[in-house]
């Protein structure tokens, strides 16, 4: 659909001021050359000095054409917050089931509410469940629905189901959701810099995660379309050496400042926060989130823990010495150290197909459960989900690197907003390159496209007058692809080509991206014939007529593929969907350049096309292709597939355009037990 600052009008005025910089540019450089290298009388000189202010004053004009459409916000936001909720279900499904190990059977949790002293919220009742409440009982939905003002906060244990809570009053609250209430959105609280607003925080989840232009992205939460879920409080401040909690906690308490400043009109503005009880307690000062209602998770009961074995395992005889135990002391060691829906899931896999579940019975301390049983975890999810060329070694090898990345403060100028931030939960493909070395990466990228662009030499004749061209554009082409930031990866939606949306915005991308090209190949033709004295004619056929199929091969393709393949979102994307694309996005990008270019000669043309393709076409995707080729030895050869595996798997899981460790308890096992796994 066509939108407000949609990614296709957005790249359409890109593309125009880029252009309209480079004719301000070229015109300045050439009206200095002539004045340098010849005697000019007065008329000569003003016509040159005038070309480069006619081209700037048409560039302007142009870009003063630019107005934003008024009126009618309210309804477009309507609708995009449909198309919003469609996508954050889908992921949110998958998320659901990832979670649960791809199985339906769930503890039907419990939660209590926990008084404070004031500015707290009205809640309907002292206590709760996860689902198939009554009037007496409500379920979590119920419970928040009837929550005044609407902000919650979910307490539990480490494994307590904190996520699993939430993603259920997520799902329910989308099943239920009427047209004009919020869309709930789940961010990770550890990737959020509290410098940011919350507002921009969300618009730039949206931008990322689900693919929506920034203009749009900005408008839903402007207009109050999204209700922020606020995943790991805990997760923000880095823990003392003894694995407490930091009472001082300073990202987490600019959080709880921003989030008390939060307002939607006159009230406190809806949201919900998950934190573990610990690490929420052992803030000084009181700092909490005002206005809210606290929910406490409860531990799960002896009778719940076997109800739910039950329902996993398929063979009761080997289980029998738990079960009984469980029967006879539902107070006792193992009912205590089971008592998380995370422990218990735990156990359910690593006894899935072998071995003797009685070993339990040897571990009295839940610290102790949880080392014994993560040291066996991967063994037995790769026995469940055997993948040729994956062992338990190199799987384990492999995740113990990509947590201590995520355990590594990213490094940049100047001090880090962050702080003593705590690990970072999120693997983005095109964003792991660091963990190869940054130096490294960037050396193996510059020499790579450099001698990538210059591939198209050896094609030359000997008559070739252009080989130091060439070699500058690439030199050029690598210093550039030595960047320390790469811009985020072009997503070229090739489906909306199917839709009639999709073909009516390709064709007035094309009409649009014409006229541009038509505007900017007349304008340079009839400035620079009356600024250099030339006549229309000559000027034409030595320079204008190139540039002028340049503008418009350029122009229009790029104006049609803008508006064509981009737009309001309809899914998620996937992380090697996007990696994909932009390498697409280039390679379509290339061609287009080396089209319009093809004036210049055969190797000229493929070189500027090559260079442009690898250097602004696919700057993420080019950059993740070294990165694997730096990698080769401490990460499969095929990241993406191994991190889909282990989705599948139940090891990571999906979270929008980025994988997580399913468990956040696995993610800092494997932080701290690089050493090989016990026989």
């Amino acid at each position: 659909m066509a939108g407000i600052g949609g990614r296709g009008d957005r790249r359409q005025w890109v593309w125009l001021r880029g252009f309209g910089l480079l004719l301000v540019v070229a015109s300045s450089a050439y009206a200095a050359v002539q004045l340098l290298h010849r005697q000019s009388d007065a008329s000569t000189t003003a016509g040159l000095l005038g070309l480069p202010v006619g081209v700037s004053a048409l560039v302007v004009s142009v870009m003063a054409l630019r107005q934003r459409p008024e009126g009618g916000l309210a309804g477009l936001a309507r609708g995009w917050a449909s198309t919003l909720a469609r996508q954050v279900q889908e992921s949110e499904e998958r998320a659901w089931r990832q979670l649960l190990g791809d199985d339906t059977q769930r503890i039907n949790l419990t939660f209590t509410l926990r008084t404070v002293s004031a500015r707290t919220a009205v809640a309907p009742a002292g206590a709760g469940r996860l689902f198939g409440g009554g009037s007496a009982v409500p379920d979590v939905s119920g419970y928040y629905l009837r929550t005044l003002p609407r902000r919650l906060v979910v307490t539990g244990a480490a494994g307590a189901g904190k996520t699993v809570l939430v993603l259920e009053l997520m799902l329910a609250l989308l099943d239920e959701r009427g047209e004009d209430d919020p869309v709930p959105v789940r961010l990770s609280m550890a990737e959020w810099d509290t410098a940011v607003p919350l507002p921009d925080r969300l618009a730039r989840h949206l931008v990322d995660v689900y693919d929506w232009p920034a203009d749009m992205a900005a408008e839903l939460v402007r207009q109050r379309r999204v209700l922020p879920v606020l995943d790991g409080l805990d997760e923000m401040d880095r823990t003392r050496p003894d694995g407490t909690p930091s009472p001082d906690a300073p990202r987490a308490r600019a959080a709880l400042d921003a989030l008390n400043a939060y307002q939607e009109g006159r009230v406190a503005g809806p949201v919900v926060l998950t934190c573990r009880t610990a690490h929420y307690e052992a803030l000084t000062g009181g700092a909490r989130l005002l206005d809210a209602a606290h929910v406490d998770i409860d531990s799960v009961t002896a009778p719940a823990a076997k109800a739910y074995l039950l329902q996993r395992i398929t063979d009761a005889a080997r289980w029998q010495p738990v079960l009984e135990i469980l029967d006879r002391y539902p107070s006792g060691t193992l009912a205590t150290t089971l008592s998380t829906p995370w422990r218990l899931c735990l156990a359910a896999t690593v006894y899935a197909r072998d071995g003797d579940p009685a070993d339990l019975l040897h571990h009295v301390t839940p610290r102790d459960l949880d080392d014994y049983l993560l040291a066996r975890f991967i063994p037995a999810v790769i026995a469940l989900h055997p993948h040729h060329g994956y062992d338990a070694s190199h799987v384990r090898r492999w995740l113990t690197h990509l947590a201590a990345h995520l355990n590594t403060p990213a490094p940049g100028p100047g001090p880090s907003p962050q702080g003593e931030a705590g690990p970072g939960t999120d693997l983005v493909l095109h964003q792991l390159w660091p963990l190869a070395g940054r130096r490294p990466v960037r050396t193996a990228d510059a020499l790579l496209t450099t001698l990538a662009a210059l591939l198209p030499l050896p094609l030359s004749r000997p008559s070739f007058d252009g080989p130091a061209f060439v070699s500058a554009l690439a030199f050029v082409g690598g210093c550039y692809a030595a960047r320390a930031q790469v811009n985020p990866p072009r997503r070229l939606s090739w489906p909306r080509l199917h839709t009639p949306t999709g073909r009516r915005q390709l064709a007035d991308g094309l009409k649009s991206g014409l006229k541009l090209g038509l505007l900017g190949g007349f304008s340079l033709l009839g400035l620079s014939g009356l600024g250099l004295g030339l006549t229309l004619l000559q000027y034409a056929l030595d320079f204008g007529v190139p540039i002028f199929v340049s503008g418009l091969v350029v122009g229009g393709f790029a104006g049609g593929l803008a508006g064509g393949l981009t737009g309001e979102p309809t899914t998620t994307a996937r992380p090697r969907a996007i990696i994909r694309s932009d390498l697409v996005a280039g390679l379509v990008i290339g061609l287009v350049t080396m089209f319009a270019f093809c004036w210049t000669g055969f190797v000229m043309g493929l070189t500027i096309g090559f260079t442009v393709a690898l250097t602004i076409g696919a700057e993420s995707g080019r950059r993740y292709l070294v990165f694997l080729l730096c990698s080769r030895r401490r990460l499969p050869k095929r990241l993406g597939v191994f991190l889909d595996w282990a989705c599948t798997a139940g090891i990571m899981r999906l979270a929008g355009a980025s994988y997580q460790f399913r468990h956040r308890e696995l993610q800092q096992w494997l932080t701290h037990h690089s050493s090989p796994p016990p026989v």
